[in-house]
Protein backbone atom coordinates (compact mmCIF):
# COMPACT_ATOMS: atom_id res chain seq x y z
CA UNK A 1 0.00 0.00 0.00
CA UNK A 2 1.28 3.51 -0.85
CA UNK A 3 2.25 5.81 2.03
CA UNK A 4 -0.48 8.23 1.00
CA UNK A 5 -3.13 5.51 1.26
CA UNK A 6 -1.88 4.38 4.68
CA UNK A 7 -2.05 7.96 5.93
CA UNK A 8 -5.50 8.48 4.49
CA UNK A 9 -6.86 5.42 6.30
CA UNK A 10 -5.93 6.79 9.75
CA UNK A 11 -8.42 8.95 11.64
CA UNK A 12 -6.54 11.97 12.94
CA UNK A 13 -7.25 13.76 16.20
CA UNK A 14 -8.41 17.36 16.20
CA UNK A 15 -5.33 19.58 16.44
CA UNK A 16 -6.70 21.31 19.55
CA UNK A 17 -6.68 17.95 21.36
CA UNK A 18 -3.13 17.23 20.15
CA UNK A 19 -2.06 20.63 21.52
CA UNK A 20 -3.74 20.00 24.86
CA UNK A 21 -1.74 16.76 25.32
CA UNK A 22 1.46 18.80 25.54
CA UNK A 23 -0.02 21.62 27.60
CA UNK A 24 -0.88 24.13 24.89
CA UNK A 25 -4.24 25.74 25.53
CA UNK A 26 -6.56 26.85 22.73
CA UNK A 27 -5.71 30.52 23.18
CA UNK A 28 -2.16 29.79 21.95
CA UNK A 29 -3.29 27.89 18.84
CA UNK A 30 -4.02 29.37 15.40
CA UNK A 31 -5.81 26.58 13.53
CA UNK A 32 -5.40 25.92 9.82
CA UNK A 33 -8.37 23.59 9.57
CA UNK A 34 -8.87 20.59 11.88
CA UNK A 35 -5.45 18.96 11.68
CA UNK A 36 -2.76 21.61 11.51
CA UNK A 37 -2.07 24.81 13.39
CA UNK A 38 0.49 27.43 14.24
CA UNK A 39 1.61 28.03 17.80
CA UNK A 40 1.38 31.66 18.92
CA UNK A 41 4.57 33.38 20.02
CA UNK A 42 2.75 34.22 23.28
CA UNK A 43 3.28 30.62 24.45
CA UNK A 44 6.92 31.48 25.16
CA UNK A 45 5.99 33.58 28.19
CA UNK A 46 4.05 30.66 29.67
CA UNK A 47 6.67 27.94 29.15
CA UNK A 48 9.89 29.89 29.75
CA UNK A 49 10.41 28.41 33.24
CA UNK A 50 9.63 24.81 32.21
CA UNK A 51 12.49 22.34 32.54
CA UNK A 52 13.98 21.29 29.20
CA UNK A 53 13.39 17.73 28.03
CA UNK A 54 16.02 15.44 26.53
CA UNK A 55 17.08 16.15 22.94
CA UNK A 56 17.63 13.22 20.58
CA UNK A 57 19.30 13.89 17.22
CA UNK A 58 18.58 11.45 14.39
CA UNK A 59 21.22 11.43 11.65
CA UNK A 60 22.42 8.86 9.10
CA UNK A 61 25.21 7.43 7.00
CA UNK A 62 25.75 8.87 3.54
CA UNK A 63 22.51 8.03 1.73
CA UNK A 64 21.60 6.46 -1.57
CA UNK A 65 19.70 8.75 -4.00
CA UNK A 66 16.33 7.69 -2.53
CA UNK A 67 17.33 8.25 1.11
CA UNK A 68 17.51 5.75 3.96
CA UNK A 69 14.40 6.53 6.01
CA UNK A 70 16.00 8.87 8.55
CA UNK A 71 12.78 10.85 8.94
CA UNK A 72 10.75 7.62 9.07
CA UNK A 73 12.92 6.33 11.92
CA UNK A 74 12.72 9.68 13.74
CA UNK A 75 8.92 9.55 13.56
CA UNK A 76 8.86 5.90 14.60
CA UNK A 77 11.19 6.66 17.53
CA UNK A 78 8.93 9.46 18.78
CA UNK A 79 5.96 7.09 18.53
CA UNK A 80 8.01 4.36 20.24
CA UNK A 81 8.81 6.67 23.15
CA UNK A 82 5.12 7.48 23.42
CA UNK A 83 4.27 3.76 23.39
CA UNK A 84 6.40 3.18 26.48
CA UNK A 85 4.76 6.03 28.35
CA UNK A 86 7.07 8.98 27.64
CA UNK A 87 5.86 12.45 26.69
CA UNK A 88 7.58 12.74 23.32
CA UNK A 89 7.48 15.44 20.66
CA UNK A 90 8.90 15.56 17.15
CA UNK A 91 10.72 18.62 15.82
CA UNK A 92 11.28 18.21 12.07
CA UNK A 93 11.87 20.26 8.91
CA UNK A 94 9.21 21.14 6.37
CA UNK A 95 9.43 19.37 2.99
CA UNK A 96 10.51 21.32 -0.09
CA UNK A 97 8.53 21.01 -3.32
CA UNK A 98 11.82 20.38 -5.15
CA UNK A 99 12.31 16.78 -3.91
CA UNK A 100 8.54 16.10 -3.78
CA UNK A 101 8.31 16.58 -7.56
CA UNK A 102 11.89 15.50 -8.23
CA UNK A 103 13.69 12.30 -7.22
CA UNK A 104 13.41 11.78 -3.48
CA UNK A 105 9.66 12.29 -3.02
CA UNK A 106 8.00 13.61 0.14
CA UNK A 107 9.56 14.08 3.56
CA UNK A 108 6.82 13.04 5.96
CA UNK A 109 8.10 9.55 6.75
CA UNK A 110 6.70 6.34 5.35
CA UNK A 111 4.43 3.37 5.98
CA UNK A 112 3.02 3.49 9.52
CA UNK A 113 5.60 6.03 10.69
CA UNK A 114 4.34 9.26 9.13
CA UNK A 115 3.34 12.77 10.07
CA UNK A 116 -0.03 13.90 8.82
CA UNK A 117 -1.89 15.28 6.95
CA UNK A 118 0.90 14.14 4.60
CA UNK A 119 -0.47 15.67 1.40
CA UNK A 120 -0.76 19.10 3.01
CA UNK A 121 2.66 18.95 4.67
CA UNK A 122 4.38 17.84 1.46
CA UNK A 123 2.68 20.51 -0.66
CA UNK A 124 1.73 24.04 0.49
CA UNK A 125 1.29 23.25 4.23
CA UNK A 126 0.75 26.56 6.07
CA UNK A 127 2.52 28.64 3.41
CA UNK A 128 5.84 29.16 5.23
CA UNK A 129 8.06 28.36 2.25
CA UNK A 130 5.91 30.50 -0.04
CA UNK A 131 6.30 33.38 2.44
CA UNK A 132 10.09 32.93 2.38
CA UNK A 133 10.04 32.89 -1.44
CA UNK A 134 8.02 36.11 -1.48
CA UNK A 135 10.27 37.84 1.04
CA UNK A 136 13.39 36.78 -0.87
CA UNK A 137 12.00 38.03 -4.18
CA UNK A 138 10.65 41.27 -2.72
CA UNK A 139 14.22 42.04 -1.70
CA UNK A 140 15.36 41.32 -5.27
CA UNK A 141 12.67 43.62 -6.64
CA UNK A 142 13.68 46.41 -4.24
CA UNK A 143 17.34 46.08 -5.29
CA UNK A 144 16.58 46.41 -9.00
CA UNK A 145 14.02 49.13 -8.36
CA UNK A 146 16.63 51.13 -6.43
CA UNK A 147 19.08 50.79 -9.33
CA UNK A 148 16.34 51.74 -11.86
CA UNK A 149 15.59 54.97 -10.00
CA UNK A 150 19.13 56.32 -9.94
CA UNK A 151 21.23 53.86 -7.88
CA UNK A 152 21.82 56.22 -4.94
CA UNK A 153 23.70 53.48 -3.07
CA UNK A 154 26.07 53.07 -6.05
CA UNK A 155 25.59 49.34 -6.58
CA UNK A 156 28.52 47.99 -8.57
CA UNK A 157 27.72 44.32 -7.97
CA UNK A 158 24.48 42.59 -6.90
CA UNK A 159 25.00 39.26 -5.12
CA UNK A 160 21.44 38.62 -3.90
CA UNK A 161 19.69 35.88 -5.90
CA UNK A 162 16.04 35.29 -6.63
CA UNK A 163 14.52 31.96 -5.57
CA UNK A 164 11.75 29.47 -6.24
CA UNK A 165 10.93 26.27 -4.37
CA UNK A 166 11.27 23.92 -7.34
CA UNK A 167 14.10 22.05 -9.03
CA UNK A 168 14.75 24.08 -12.20
CA UNK A 169 18.31 23.94 -13.54
CA UNK A 170 17.39 26.39 -16.34
CA UNK A 171 17.39 29.15 -13.72
CA UNK A 172 20.94 28.59 -12.48
CA UNK A 173 22.09 31.48 -14.64
CA UNK A 174 19.85 34.01 -16.40
CA UNK A 175 19.89 37.44 -18.03
CA UNK A 176 17.36 39.90 -16.64
CA UNK A 177 16.27 43.45 -17.35
CA UNK A 178 16.12 42.92 -21.13
CA UNK A 179 12.98 44.97 -21.88
CA UNK A 180 14.99 47.93 -23.25
CA UNK A 181 13.00 50.37 -21.11
CA UNK A 182 14.70 53.64 -20.30
CA UNK A 183 16.74 53.31 -17.12
CA UNK A 184 16.61 49.50 -17.16
CA UNK A 185 19.96 47.95 -16.36
CA UNK A 186 20.40 44.48 -17.92
CA UNK A 187 22.50 42.15 -15.80
CA UNK A 188 23.29 38.52 -15.18
CA UNK A 189 21.34 36.92 -12.33
CA UNK A 190 20.54 33.46 -11.00
CA UNK A 191 18.05 31.59 -8.82
CA UNK A 192 18.49 29.46 -5.70
CA UNK A 193 15.93 26.93 -4.56
CA UNK A 194 14.03 28.55 -1.68
CA UNK A 195 15.38 26.12 0.90
CA UNK A 196 18.88 27.45 0.11
CA UNK A 197 17.81 31.09 0.53
CA UNK A 198 19.53 33.00 3.30
CA UNK A 199 16.07 34.01 4.50
CA UNK A 200 15.24 30.34 5.14
CA UNK A 201 18.41 30.06 7.23
CA UNK A 202 17.56 33.26 9.07
CA UNK A 203 14.04 32.04 9.89
CA UNK A 204 15.51 28.82 11.30
CA UNK A 205 18.22 30.52 13.38
CA UNK A 206 16.27 33.54 14.68
CA UNK A 207 15.21 33.41 18.34
CA UNK A 208 12.14 35.64 17.85
CA UNK A 209 10.62 38.14 15.41
CA UNK A 210 12.81 40.98 16.70
CA UNK A 211 15.93 38.91 16.01
CA UNK A 212 14.46 37.93 12.62
CA UNK A 213 14.14 41.59 11.63
CA UNK A 214 17.67 42.38 12.84
CA UNK A 215 19.15 39.49 10.86
CA UNK A 216 17.23 40.43 7.70
CA UNK A 217 18.62 43.95 7.95
CA UNK A 218 22.14 42.47 8.11
CA UNK A 219 21.81 40.61 4.79
CA UNK A 220 24.51 41.75 2.36
CA UNK A 221 22.87 42.17 -1.05
CA UNK A 222 25.73 43.70 -3.03
CA UNK A 223 28.80 45.91 -3.07
CA UNK A 224 29.32 49.54 -4.09
CA UNK A 225 32.03 51.16 -6.17
CA UNK A 226 34.37 51.23 -3.12
CA UNK A 227 33.80 47.46 -2.59
CA UNK A 228 31.84 48.23 0.59
CA UNK A 229 28.85 45.98 1.44
CA UNK A 230 25.30 47.16 0.84
CA UNK A 231 22.70 45.60 3.16
CA UNK A 232 18.95 45.08 3.15
CA UNK A 233 18.85 47.70 5.89
CA UNK A 234 20.41 50.25 3.51
CA UNK A 235 17.38 49.64 1.25
CA UNK A 236 14.95 49.97 4.19
CA UNK A 237 13.73 46.47 3.30
CA UNK A 238 13.88 44.75 6.69
CA UNK A 239 10.44 45.93 7.83
CA UNK A 240 8.46 44.78 4.80
CA UNK A 241 10.28 41.44 4.62
CA UNK A 242 9.57 40.80 8.29
CA UNK A 243 5.89 41.57 7.72
CA UNK A 244 5.79 38.85 5.04
CA UNK A 245 7.30 36.42 7.57
CA UNK A 246 5.22 37.35 10.62
CA UNK A 247 3.23 34.11 10.48
CA UNK A 248 5.95 31.95 8.95
CA UNK A 249 8.10 32.39 12.05
CA UNK A 250 5.49 30.61 14.19
CA UNK A 251 6.04 26.82 14.51
CA UNK A 252 3.55 24.46 12.88
CA UNK A 253 1.85 21.77 14.96
CA UNK A 254 0.67 18.50 13.39
CA UNK A 255 0.68 14.84 14.53
CA UNK A 256 1.99 11.41 13.62
CA UNK A 257 -0.35 8.62 12.54
CA UNK A 258 -0.20 7.51 16.19
CA UNK A 259 -1.09 11.05 17.35
CA UNK A 260 2.32 12.02 18.74
CA UNK A 261 2.62 15.84 18.54
CA UNK A 262 5.00 17.10 15.85
CA UNK A 263 6.40 20.61 15.37
CA UNK A 264 7.39 20.92 11.70
CA UNK A 265 9.05 24.23 10.92
CA UNK A 266 11.72 25.47 8.52
CA UNK A 267 13.34 23.42 5.80
CA UNK A 268 16.92 24.22 4.73
CA UNK A 269 18.67 21.44 2.77
CA UNK A 270 21.81 20.06 4.40
CA UNK A 271 23.89 19.64 1.24
CA UNK A 272 23.57 23.33 0.25
CA UNK A 273 22.35 24.93 3.51
CA UNK A 274 22.51 24.09 7.24
CA UNK A 275 19.94 21.30 7.24
CA UNK A 276 18.09 21.84 10.54
CA UNK A 277 14.58 22.83 11.56
CA UNK A 278 14.01 26.11 13.39
CA UNK A 279 15.54 26.90 16.76
CA UNK A 280 12.17 28.30 17.84
CA UNK A 281 10.42 24.97 17.17
CA UNK A 282 13.16 22.89 18.81
CA UNK A 283 13.34 25.03 21.96
CA UNK A 284 9.54 25.17 22.20
CA UNK A 285 9.39 21.38 21.97
CA UNK A 286 12.07 21.05 24.68
CA UNK A 287 9.92 23.11 27.05
CA UNK A 288 6.81 21.00 26.31
CA UNK A 289 8.07 17.41 26.18
CA UNK A 290 10.17 14.91 28.13
CA UNK A 291 11.90 13.69 24.96
CA UNK A 292 12.28 15.69 21.75
CA UNK A 293 13.25 13.81 18.59
CA UNK A 294 14.75 15.95 15.83
CA UNK A 295 16.74 15.21 12.67
CA UNK A 296 19.41 16.82 10.57
CA UNK A 297 19.50 16.42 6.82
CA UNK A 298 21.43 13.81 4.80
CA UNK A 299 24.45 12.06 6.36
CA UNK A 300 26.12 12.99 9.63
CA UNK A 301 29.02 14.57 7.72
CA UNK A 302 26.60 17.30 6.61
CA UNK A 303 23.48 17.58 8.77
CA UNK A 304 24.86 16.47 12.14
CA UNK A 305 28.04 18.53 11.75
CA UNK A 306 26.00 21.64 10.97
CA UNK A 307 23.49 20.84 13.73
CA UNK A 308 26.34 20.84 16.23
CA UNK A 309 28.63 23.54 14.83
CA UNK A 310 25.94 26.00 13.73
CA UNK A 311 22.60 25.30 15.42
CA UNK A 312 23.87 24.15 18.83
CA UNK A 313 26.27 27.10 18.97
CA UNK A 314 23.54 29.59 18.10
CA UNK A 315 20.84 28.11 20.35
CA UNK A 316 23.09 27.02 23.24
CA UNK A 317 21.69 23.48 23.16
CA UNK A 318 23.17 19.99 22.78
CA UNK A 319 21.82 16.53 21.96
CA UNK A 320 21.57 14.06 24.85
CA UNK A 321 21.80 11.14 22.41
CA UNK A 322 22.42 10.60 18.70
CA UNK A 323 20.82 7.93 16.50
CA UNK A 324 22.63 7.05 13.26
CA UNK A 325 20.27 5.46 10.72
CA UNK A 326 21.41 3.01 8.07
CA UNK A 327 19.89 0.42 5.78
CA UNK A 328 21.47 -2.79 4.57
CA UNK A 329 21.06 -1.61 0.98
CA UNK A 330 22.86 1.69 1.70
CA UNK A 331 25.74 -0.15 3.38
CA UNK A 332 26.14 -2.32 0.27
CA UNK A 333 25.81 0.75 -1.98
CA UNK A 334 28.77 2.27 -0.13
CA UNK A 335 30.56 -1.02 -0.63
CA UNK A 336 30.46 -0.48 -4.37
CA UNK A 337 27.27 -2.31 -5.44
CA UNK A 338 25.24 -0.77 -8.26
CA UNK A 339 21.89 0.77 -7.28
CA UNK A 340 19.84 -1.86 -9.09
CA UNK A 341 21.59 -4.72 -7.23
CA UNK A 342 21.71 -3.45 -3.64
CA UNK A 343 18.83 -5.69 -2.55
CA UNK A 344 20.84 -8.81 -3.38
CA UNK A 345 22.89 -10.52 -0.66
CA UNK A 346 26.53 -9.46 -0.96
CA UNK A 347 28.74 -10.05 2.09
CA UNK A 348 31.98 -8.58 0.63
CA UNK A 349 30.23 -5.35 -0.36
CA UNK A 350 28.54 -5.14 3.04
CA UNK A 351 31.89 -5.47 4.82
CA UNK A 352 33.31 -2.68 2.66
CA UNK A 353 30.27 -0.44 3.10
CA UNK A 354 30.24 -0.76 6.89
CA UNK A 355 33.37 1.41 6.88
CA UNK A 356 31.13 4.36 5.94
CA UNK A 357 28.98 3.73 9.01
CA UNK A 358 32.01 3.29 11.28
CA UNK A 359 33.44 6.63 10.14
CA UNK A 360 30.18 8.44 10.98
CA UNK A 361 29.99 6.76 14.39
CA UNK A 362 33.60 7.64 15.12
CA UNK A 363 32.93 11.29 14.23
CA UNK A 364 29.91 11.56 16.50
CA UNK A 365 31.48 9.66 19.39
CA UNK A 366 35.12 10.80 19.28
CA UNK A 367 35.16 14.09 17.33
CA UNK A 368 31.95 15.55 18.81
CA UNK A 369 31.95 13.66 22.14
CA UNK A 370 28.33 12.46 21.95
CA UNK A 371 26.61 9.17 22.82
CA UNK A 372 25.42 7.26 19.74
CA UNK A 373 23.40 4.21 18.77
CA UNK A 374 23.00 2.74 15.27
CA UNK A 375 19.43 2.11 14.08
CA UNK A 376 18.91 -0.15 11.10
CA UNK A 377 15.81 0.77 9.13
CA UNK A 378 14.97 -2.86 8.43
CA UNK A 379 13.30 -4.15 5.29
CA UNK A 380 11.39 -7.46 5.38
CA UNK A 381 13.64 -9.02 2.71
CA UNK A 382 16.93 -8.10 4.43
CA UNK A 383 19.32 -11.05 4.69
CA UNK A 384 19.67 -12.44 8.25
CA UNK A 385 23.25 -13.46 7.47
CA UNK A 386 24.09 -9.86 6.53
CA UNK A 387 22.38 -8.54 9.67
CA UNK A 388 24.40 -10.96 11.83
CA UNK A 389 27.61 -9.81 10.18
CA UNK A 390 26.73 -6.17 10.89
CA UNK A 391 25.85 -6.96 14.52
CA UNK A 392 29.16 -8.74 15.03
CA UNK A 393 31.23 -5.90 13.53
CA UNK A 394 29.42 -3.25 15.58
CA UNK A 395 29.73 -5.32 18.75
CA UNK A 396 33.46 -5.70 18.16
CA UNK A 397 33.64 -1.90 17.91
CA UNK A 398 31.56 -1.43 21.08
CA UNK A 399 28.71 0.17 19.11
CA UNK A 400 25.13 -0.48 20.17
CA UNK A 401 22.59 -1.53 17.53
CA UNK A 402 18.81 -1.55 17.28
CA UNK A 403 16.81 -3.10 14.45
CA UNK A 404 13.71 -1.04 13.73
CA UNK A 405 10.66 -1.95 11.67
CA UNK A 406 8.72 1.29 11.94
CA UNK A 407 7.59 1.34 8.30
CA UNK A 408 5.62 -1.87 8.91
CA UNK A 409 4.75 -1.49 12.58
CA UNK A 410 4.88 2.17 13.55
CA UNK A 411 5.91 2.93 17.13
CA UNK A 412 5.95 -0.71 18.21
CA UNK A 413 8.71 -1.27 15.66
CA UNK A 414 10.91 1.25 17.52
CA UNK A 415 10.24 0.04 21.08
CA UNK A 416 13.72 -1.47 21.43
CA UNK A 417 15.32 1.70 20.02
CA UNK A 418 13.26 3.91 22.36
CA UNK A 419 14.30 1.95 25.46
CA UNK A 420 17.97 2.02 24.46
CA UNK A 421 17.87 5.75 23.66
CA UNK A 422 16.42 6.55 27.09
CA UNK A 423 19.37 4.78 28.72
CA UNK A 424 21.77 6.55 26.36
CA UNK A 425 20.35 9.95 27.37
CA UNK A 426 21.41 9.31 30.97
CA UNK A 427 25.05 8.62 30.13
CA UNK A 428 27.68 11.31 30.51
CA UNK A 429 29.00 13.06 27.42
CA UNK A 430 31.29 15.95 26.62
CA UNK A 431 30.11 17.69 23.46
CA UNK A 432 32.74 19.55 21.51
CA UNK A 433 32.75 21.36 18.19
CA UNK A 434 34.69 20.46 15.05
CA UNK A 435 36.50 23.82 15.24
CA UNK A 436 36.88 26.85 17.46
CA UNK A 437 34.88 29.88 16.41
CA UNK A 438 38.05 32.00 16.76
CA UNK A 439 39.89 29.87 14.15
CA UNK A 440 40.47 31.62 10.84
CA UNK A 441 38.25 30.67 7.88
CA UNK A 442 40.68 28.29 6.18
CA UNK A 443 41.49 26.55 9.47
CA UNK A 444 37.79 25.92 10.11
CA UNK A 445 37.27 24.56 6.61
CA UNK A 446 40.30 22.31 6.90
CA UNK A 447 39.33 20.96 10.33
CA UNK A 448 35.96 19.85 8.95
CA UNK A 449 37.47 18.51 5.71
CA UNK A 450 40.28 16.56 7.36
CA UNK A 451 38.81 15.53 10.71
CA UNK A 452 35.16 14.93 9.75
CA UNK A 453 35.37 13.99 6.05
CA UNK A 454 38.81 12.34 6.15
CA UNK A 455 40.30 14.44 3.33
CA UNK A 456 44.05 14.76 3.09
CA UNK A 457 44.02 18.35 1.80
CA UNK A 458 41.85 21.30 0.80
CA UNK A 459 42.34 23.17 -2.45
CA UNK A 460 40.93 26.62 -3.25
CA UNK A 461 40.04 28.35 -6.50
CA UNK A 462 41.48 31.80 -7.08
CA UNK A 463 37.98 33.25 -6.64
CA UNK A 464 37.50 31.43 -3.31
CA UNK A 465 40.77 32.76 -1.94
CA UNK A 466 39.81 36.31 -2.92
CA UNK A 467 36.40 35.88 -1.28
CA UNK A 468 37.99 34.59 1.94
CA UNK A 469 40.27 37.60 2.03
CA UNK A 470 37.33 39.97 1.47
CA UNK A 471 35.32 38.33 4.30
CA UNK A 472 38.30 38.69 6.64
CA UNK A 473 38.71 42.35 5.69
CA UNK A 474 35.03 42.96 6.48
CA UNK A 475 35.62 41.45 9.98
CA UNK A 476 33.29 38.49 9.46
CA UNK A 477 35.98 35.82 9.74
CA UNK A 478 34.81 34.56 13.15
CA UNK A 479 31.53 33.08 11.89
CA UNK A 480 30.66 29.35 11.71
CA UNK A 481 31.19 27.48 8.44
CA UNK A 482 28.42 25.89 6.33
CA UNK A 483 29.99 23.57 3.76
CA UNK A 484 27.96 22.81 0.63
CA UNK A 485 28.93 19.46 -0.87
CA UNK A 486 27.47 16.26 -2.23
CA UNK A 487 25.52 14.17 0.28
CA UNK A 488 26.49 10.84 -1.29
CA UNK A 489 30.14 10.74 -0.27
CA UNK A 490 32.52 11.97 2.42
CA UNK A 491 34.39 13.53 -0.50
CA UNK A 492 33.05 16.28 -2.79
CA UNK A 493 32.67 13.74 -5.63
CA UNK A 494 29.28 11.98 -5.64
CA UNK A 495 30.81 8.98 -7.41
CA UNK A 496 33.63 8.46 -4.91
CA UNK A 497 31.67 6.29 -2.51
CA UNK A 498 34.48 4.22 -1.00
CA UNK A 499 36.89 7.12 -0.35
CA UNK A 500 39.71 4.58 -0.11
CA UNK A 501 42.30 6.68 -1.92
CA UNK A 502 43.48 10.03 -0.49
CA UNK A 503 41.12 12.77 -1.65
CA UNK A 504 41.00 16.55 -1.55
CA UNK A 505 38.07 18.84 -0.84
CA UNK A 506 38.01 21.42 -3.62
CA UNK A 507 36.58 24.80 -2.63
CA UNK A 508 35.17 26.69 -5.61
CA UNK A 509 33.38 29.59 -3.93
CA UNK A 510 32.97 31.16 -0.47
CA UNK A 511 29.91 33.30 0.29
CA UNK A 512 29.25 35.45 3.34
CA UNK A 513 25.75 35.17 4.82
CA UNK A 514 25.90 38.00 7.34
CA UNK A 515 22.19 37.81 8.17
CA UNK A 516 22.19 34.08 8.86
CA UNK A 517 25.51 34.44 10.64
CA UNK A 518 27.61 31.88 8.78
CA UNK A 519 29.91 31.48 5.79
CA UNK A 520 28.85 29.14 2.96
CA UNK A 521 31.68 27.16 1.35
CA UNK A 522 30.83 25.58 -2.01
CA UNK A 523 32.82 22.48 -2.92
CA UNK A 524 33.04 20.21 -5.96
CA UNK A 525 30.15 20.32 -8.43
CA UNK A 526 27.44 21.53 -6.06
CA UNK A 527 24.50 23.65 -7.15
CA UNK A 528 22.21 25.78 -5.00
CA UNK A 529 19.50 25.20 -7.62
CA UNK A 530 18.97 21.44 -8.18
CA UNK A 531 17.63 19.94 -11.40
CA UNK A 532 14.92 17.37 -12.09
CA UNK A 533 15.82 13.76 -12.98
CA UNK A 534 15.08 12.32 -16.43
CA UNK A 535 11.76 10.94 -15.14
CA UNK A 536 10.67 13.22 -12.26
CA UNK A 537 8.16 12.20 -9.60
CA UNK A 538 6.00 15.01 -10.99
CA UNK A 539 5.02 12.68 -13.85
CA UNK A 540 3.42 10.25 -11.40
CA UNK A 541 1.56 12.72 -9.16
CA UNK A 542 -2.10 13.25 -10.02
CA UNK A 543 -5.56 13.84 -8.61
CA UNK A 544 -8.27 11.21 -9.10
CA UNK A 545 -11.97 11.57 -9.90
CA UNK A 546 -12.84 11.79 -6.19
CA UNK A 547 -10.40 14.64 -5.64
CA UNK A 548 -7.77 12.50 -3.90
CA UNK A 549 -4.08 13.15 -4.55
CA UNK A 550 -2.14 10.11 -5.75
CA UNK A 551 1.51 9.42 -6.46
CA UNK A 552 3.20 11.27 -3.57
CA UNK A 553 5.56 8.88 -1.79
Amino acid sequence: MEDIQIARNVKLENILYVAKKIGIEEEYIESYGKYKAKISEKIQEKIVKNKDGKLILVTAINPTPLGEGKTTVAIGLADGLSKIGKKSILALREPSLGPVFGTKGGATGGGYAQVAPMEDINLHFTGDIHAITSANNLLSAMIDNHIYFGNKLKFKKVIWKRCIDLNDRQLRKIECGLSNEKGMMPRQDSFDITVASEIMAILCLAKDIKDLKLRIGNIIVGYNEQEEPITARDLNAQGSLTVLLKDAIKPNLVQTLEHTPALIHGGPFANIAHGCNSIIATKTALKLGEYVVTEAGFGADLGAEKFIDIKCRTANIKPDAVVCVATMKALKYHGGVEKDRIKEENIPALKEGINNLLKHVDNIRNKFGLNIIVAINKYKDDSMEEIKLLKDILENNNIELSLTSVWEQGGIGAKDLAEKVIKLCEQKENMQYAYEIEDDIKTKIEKIAKNIYGANEVTYSKEALEQIEQIKNLNYGKLPICIAKTQYSFSDDAKNLLCKEPFAINVSEVNLKAGAGFIVVLTGKIYTMPGLPKIPAAEQIDIDEDGNIVGIF
